[in-house]
């Protein structure tokens, strides 16, 4: 790691939790600790800062492997209840991805589409113990000479089910708006004509990447809640980009960072997994993830006594500047402003609303401080995720 200095140790943090002596808030609690209290104090009170995040998450999706079959067969196509799979890995690996539809769904040849059904339902009905359909073909082999399987199975038939999503957790990301004259259908819900309407997708306060906004202790090998199991980030997600703008505080003012993350599907729970139906989108995956931020100095208990006053996004004009990919930010608001209810634009008041749930973000930032409570110690990072510079 570099350009910070680690004045609590890990070591330190871990024995403490385990010793039970640790003291461990939420990312809603904190604020007020460092109000009340200056940063200074606040970093030698506070050892672990609990964040969470509950929303769409489309760059996701799961590894399975259904074991060997008699025959064997090396699968060159999978379907998991006619939902196709990615089968060029193995004989019998496969990659379901989140916004893959069920085969024949209509699309949205009768606009708008409702996709009811896609590779994030099969994932929630897996997690669920529900009864899914497999079915393989292969063009048949020496050593695998099996040309069709089908089987329906459950997660407890499979030999691995790995949530693996390539990009979770944006550090932030768009509020949207429509200024044409018709509704539009977007993977940031329906946005009515002439700026009827504004939508958000974050947790804002309690969102993991913001509480740690240059990845000082959030990178590989870092523990997290992952819809209900412990999982863990394994890279830096896609299409990161650090370079984002900052403001004063050194937090990002648009989508900035991003995590891959991984876990036992075995493990999870539908209560923070769940398949979405966008409609006149497509389909996708609604993922909570929560990230124990150890406070391992005095910037570390700055950044997570941040609030939704404190954090900006930015506001994208979805019905003619996103889809002609024009960088074009309207303004600014805070969090604060986003969930209270309205914002104004011009001489407009705008309703707002989110696609992110807060009250399950804070539900999964109170369940991991009763992990960490009870023995749950924090990961050290293996690497540092790539960061901005100061």
């Amino acid at each position: 790691m570099s350009n910070f200095e680690i004045k609590k140790s890990y070591e330190e943090i871990n024995s403490k939790i385990k010793s039970g002596k640790a003291v461990v808030v939420t990312a809603a609690e904190m604020p007020e600790i460092v109000k009340k209290s200056g940063v200074k104090e606040a970093f030698k009170k506070v050892d672990v800062v609990t964040t969470g995040t509950f929303g769409v998450m489309c760059s996701s999706g799961a590894f399975l492997n259904f074991g060997h079959t008699k025959p064997k067969i090396r699968a060159t196509k999978v379907w998991l209840n006619d939902v196709e799979a990615y089968s060029g890995i193995a004989a019998v690996d496969c990659y379901i991805g989140a916004t893959q539809v069920r085969r024949n769904d209509p699309l949205n040849g009768v606009h708008p589409g409702a996709f009811r059904y896609g590779g994030g339902h099969v994932i929630e009905d897996l997690i669920a113990g529900k009864t899914i359909n497999l079915r393989a073909e292969s063009y048949g082999t020496d050593c695998y000479p099996l040309k069709y399987f089908s089987k329906n199975l459950t997660i407890h038939d499979l030999r691995d089910a790995t949530l693996f999503n390539p990009r979770n957790a944006y550090q932030n990301y768009n509020s949207a708006i429509n200024t044409t004259k018709k509704v539009i259908y977007t993977y940031m819900g329906i946005l009515r004509p002439e700026m009827a309407n504004a939508t958000y997708s974050s947790a804002g306060q309690l969102s993991p990447l913001l509480n740690d906004p240059y990845y000082w202790t959030i990178g590989p090998g870092t523990k997290i809640f992952l819809g209900g199991a412990v999982g863990s980030v394994a890279w830096n997600g896609t299409q990161h980009s650090p370079d984002t703008e900052r403001d004063e505080n050194g937090i990002v003012t648009g989508g900035a960072g991003t995590i891959s993350v991984i876990g036992n599907m075995k493990d999870m729970s539908t209560k923070y997994i769940r398949g979405a139906s966008i409609t006149g989108y497509g389909t996708s995956l609604m993922v909570g993830i929560g990230i124990p931020i150890p406070i391992i100095n005095e910037e570390m208990a700055f950044f997570t006594g941040l609030t939704d006053h404190d954090i900006k996004v930015p506001l994208i004009d979805y019905g003619a500047d996103y889809p002609e990919g024009r960088d074009n930010i309207l303004r600014h608001y805070t969090y604060a402003e986003m969930k209270s209810g309205y914002i104004s634009y011009g001489n407009k008041k705008i309703p707002t609303s989110p696609l992110s749930s807060y009250p399950k973000a804070l539900e999964i930032s109170l369940k991991l401080k009763d992990w960490i409570e009870s023995g749950f110690t924090v990961g050290v990072p293996q690497l540092q995720i790539p960061t901005a510079k100061r």
